[in-house]
Order: structure tokens, then C-alpha cells, then sequence
């Protein structure tokens, strides 16, 4: 007659068990945020980079920024700024700025086009590694003025944005961080419960 494990032997083994699945799935779900979060800023990036190409070509200005704004501010891990000490607003479009000007200042157009070719020329000598050119408006600015040059006066809205980022998207990013922290939580619940019941077998 075959035998049978004792039903407290099983209990006891998935007791012992269950803990690793909690922990497995917490960390499997937890890559899978980091890779959506990394996603969602890889994706900003591009499409800021497509911003500063349009700027550069002079068209397509304000369809590379409505598709950069309304991705941003749908999607959580999107903040344009680069960090501490990085230049606000974080997109300054350099060319736009200038195209703006000579338009709002015929003369300047044919009196100061030397003076913002070497404008650009050393501010881009100045920080080489700005590859978009985002933090050049008031290096221009600044270089125009000191040498003598009025420039008109155009208002900021007109090349300078931000778009703000939500602390939590309903996106892949979203659902797997509130996944993540909830399997954290029933883990460390589990745990707890195990460990009390654990010492209450001990003391008794």
C-alpha cells in the first residue's frame, strides 16, 4: 500500500517555497520598468534631436515640437532638463532665434549677418560639445551686444520651451513601477508574517 506524504510536510514545503516566487516576479517585473523608463527617455531624446534638425533646416519647427510636447507630457521619465546645473528652458532653438530677428529687423539682415556668423562661430568654439546648439541663445545674445549691435526685442515663448513630465503614465513604464512596488510590498509582508510565526513556534 503506497504511503502518502503527511498533509503538514506539503503545507510546509510551499511555506517554504512561495517567498522565492514573490521575489523572482518583484524582480523580473522591476527590469522590465527599468527598461520601459529607459525606453520612454531614449524615445524623448530622438524626438528632441528631431527638434533641433528642423530648427537647423528651418522647417517643420512646430510639427517636431507638438510631436516632442505631447509625448513628453504623456510619459513619465521624459524631463527635457539634463541635470543639476544644465541651462533653463532646456530647449532654445538657436536658428529659430535667428530667423526671428533678421525678420523682425530687415537691416539686420544685410548690416549684422557677418557679426551673427562669428556670433555663432564662438559660441560654438566656446562649448564644442553642444552638439544641439540649445544654450547658444544667450551666448549670441551677449557676443551681438558687446560688439555694438541693437538686437530687437523677441519674445522668449517664440524659441524657448519646456514641457513637464508626469510623475506616473499609464504606459508600460507605469503599470510595471505600481507592479513593482506592490510585489515589493507582499514580499516584505510575507516575510514579516513568516518570520512572527516563525519566533510564536519557537517560544511556544
Amino acid at each position: 500500500m503506497a504511503t502518502t506524504r503527511p498533509r503538514h510536510f506539503t503545507s510546509m514545503r510551499l511555506f517554504d517555497i512561495r517567498p522565492v516566487y514573490f521575489l523572482i516576479a518583484t524582480l523580473i517585473v522591476g527590469v522590465v520598468c527599468v527598461i520601459a523608463l529607459r525606453s520612454n527617455n531614449e524615445h524623448m531624446a530622438q524626438l528632441r534631436s528631431d527638434v533641433y534638425a528642423a530648427d537647423y533646416n528651418g522647417h517643420g519647427v512646430q510639427q517636431a515640437l507638438d510631436n516632442l510636447q505631447a509625448y513628453v507630457t504623456a510619459h513619465m521619465n521624459t524631463n527635457l532638463s539634463a541635470g543639476v546645473g544644465s541651462v533653463y528652458p532646456p530647449i532654445q532653438l538657436e536658428y529659430t532665434y535667428l530667423r526671428l530677428v533678421t525678420a523682425a529687423d530687415k537691416s539686420a539682415l544685410s548690416d549684422n549677418i557677418g557679426l551673427y556668423t562669428a556670433a555663432q562661430t564662438y559660441c560654438q568654439r566656446l562649448d564644442p560639445s553642444d552638439f544641439s546648439g540649445h544654450n547658444r541663445v544667450p551666448c549670441i545674445e551677449q557676443y551681438v551686444t558687446s560688439h555694438g549691435a541693437k538686437l530687437p526685442n523677441i519674445p522668449a515663448a517664440l524659441y524657448e520651451f519646456d514641457f513637464v513630465s508626469p510623475s506616473w503614465s499609464p504606459d508600460l513604464a507605469g503599470w510595471t513601477l505600481l507592479a513593482t512596488i506592490a510585489l515589493a510590498g507582499v514580499t516584505m509582508v510575507d516575510f514579516l508574517v513568516r518570520f512572527y510565526r516563525h519566533r510564536l513556534v519557537k517560544t511556544a
